[in-house]
């Protein structure tokens, strides 16, 4: 037996071989590079067998987008403040870049699925709530800028790991650590500042 053939599905469950596989191409080829006729192939299925579970590539992808938020929001929920809430991001983002692609292209996906809404609503509101814990100094007069801020810098900082592009500037430096580091730089107390 070949070694694709041992990989195919068996009697098992459909829905999450297909999510598997689909994620293994995301973080290979991108989302464009998915197409349901391929995913049944590496499933070994027949090729209108993932449109049971998904009904098209749109569905699919609303699925992972969904999943994605859900791991992303139990990471958030279980750091203790907003500095490590971000390095929680940046070690999602760099554990689950599948997920990570598709959650923040809204295009790809079906905005208004009520898996999707409740799980991205448990992930801002663990975002928010580590904004909400800072100290008035610390957030400035706007909670909602703050968040904003704070979501930018590991956001931005995720996504210039996962392409590569913070290789050079981290010189091989432990990319959390680099980001809590980083945290210290932008959020550092305004005495300290302008002292």
């Amino acid at each position: 037996m070949s070694s694709e053939r041992e990989r195919t599905y068996h009697h098992g469950d459909l829905r999450r071989a297909v999510l598997t596989a689909a994620l293994d191409v995301i973080a290979a080829e991108g989302p464009t590079g998915l197409s349901l006729r391929d995913l049944a192939r590496r499933a070994g299925v027949s090729h209108a067998a993932p449109a049971h579970h998904f009904k098209d590539r749109t569905g699919l992808l609303t699925a992972v987008a969904a999943e994605g938020y859900a791991l992303f929001a139990d990471a958030l929920t279980g750091a203790p403040d907003l500095r490590e809430r971000g390095v929680a991001y940046v070690r999602f983002a760099a554990t689950h870049p599948a997920h990570f692609q598709v959650m923040f292209q809204p295009d790809l996906y079906r905005t208004d699925d009520p898996d999707l809404l409740a799980a991205r609503a448990r992930a801002t509101d663990a975002l928010r709530a580590g904004v909400s814990d800072l100290p008035p100094a610390g957030r400035g007069e706007d909670d909602r800028l703050a968040g904003v801020a704070a979501w930018s810098l590991a956001h931005g900082f995720a996504t210039l790991l996962l392409s590569g592009n913070l290789a050079e500037a981290l010189e091989g430096r432990d990319p959390e650590a680099a980001f809590r580091a980083l945290t210290g730089l932008v959020f550092a107390p305004e005495k300290r500042r302008d002292g």
